[in-house]
């Protein structure tokens, strides 16, 4: 499989020279093979998602791990839901409180934005996930839920005997002691078990965290203890600050306490990765 990764900040999109290099845009990572196309999450990168070969029998699948709206803002802005040949899939969490479509249906309409989902000229599906296990054409993919404020899932896709794992909004350091040493206490680690790639959240440096604690991310020292635990074979650090430089992000990955030698690097807008 092909992965593309279309935006790596958090919370807000950034500009300008100072975060340039790892790219201002919001959550958005494609994955594609044989023909499929997945879209995971729909921040401001999405925007770029528009751009390559038609996907086959005309479905793109886009998959929300949770609907904050630094995932979702792309949506309006993604060509295939204008396109009346298109049929688009939309996964997201369940709620026990309103269904997908109302939730969705919340930025998806005046005020916040011009166009109702019910008008949007596409074939659209949507589908509730929990602690899911689905087929989407070639790939098989795993969800369940993830510490992080409002339901939120995290996603363990395979193909070809290969694993990418995407969780870019977790805090599994949350309690009384930080990350648990007993692995089958540890939020999101059967998703991350001995992934060929982990995409994770590290926010935040490890100093930055104590301040932060209980809002549903990660520090860098954490992302790389958390891949650690699960025998990750390269750990993705995403979901960047966005009060953080390339130069600041490149300074608190310098400093990361890495005792067990976990392959690591900081996720760039623009890269791309044949797994």
């Amino acid at each position: 499989m092909k992965i593309t990764i279309r935006g790596v900040r958090g919370s807000i999109p950034t500009s300008g020279p100072a975060t340039e290099k790892y790219g201002g845009n919001t959550s958005c990572t494609d994955v594609s093979a044989e023909g499929w196309q997945l879209v995971l999450d729909a921040g401001s990168g999405m925007r770029n998602s528009n751009t390559g070969d038609r996907p086959l029998n005309n479905r793109i699948d886009i998959l929300l791990t949770h609907l904050h709206f630094d995932h979702i803002q792309g949506l309006g802005f993604f060509n295939p839901l204008f396109d009346p040949t298109m049929e688009v899939h939309i996964w997201g969490p369940a709620s026990s409180r309103q269904s997908l479509h109302s939730r969705l249906s919340r930025y998806l309409s005046p005020p916040l934005f011009p166009v109702h989902i019910r008008d949007l000229p596409c074939k659209l599906t949507l589908h509730e996930i929990e602690k899911s296990e689905f087929d989407i054409g070639p790939f098989h993919i795993q969800t369940r839920y993830v510490i992080h404020p409002g339901p939120t899932v995290g996603f363990r896709i395979l193909h070809a005997k290969k694993v990418f794992t995407y969780i870019p909004d977790h805090e599994p350091a949350l309690g009384l002691h930080g990350i648990v040493a007993d692995k089958k206490w540890v939020s999101g680690i059967d998703l991350a078990n001995e992934a060929d790639i982990l995409l994770h959240d590290a926010q935040y440096s490890k100093e930055q965290y104590q301040q932060r604690i209980g809002w549903g991310h990660s520090s860098m020292d954490d992302a790389v203890y958390f891949a650690s635990m699960a025998g990750v074979k390269k750990l993705l650090l995403a979901h960047h600050d966005p009060g953080h430089t390339d130069e600041m992000l490149e300074t608190f990955a310098a400093n990361v306490a890495n005792p067990n030698g976990v392959v690591f690097e900081l996720a760039a807008e623009g890269m791309e990765i044949d797994l």
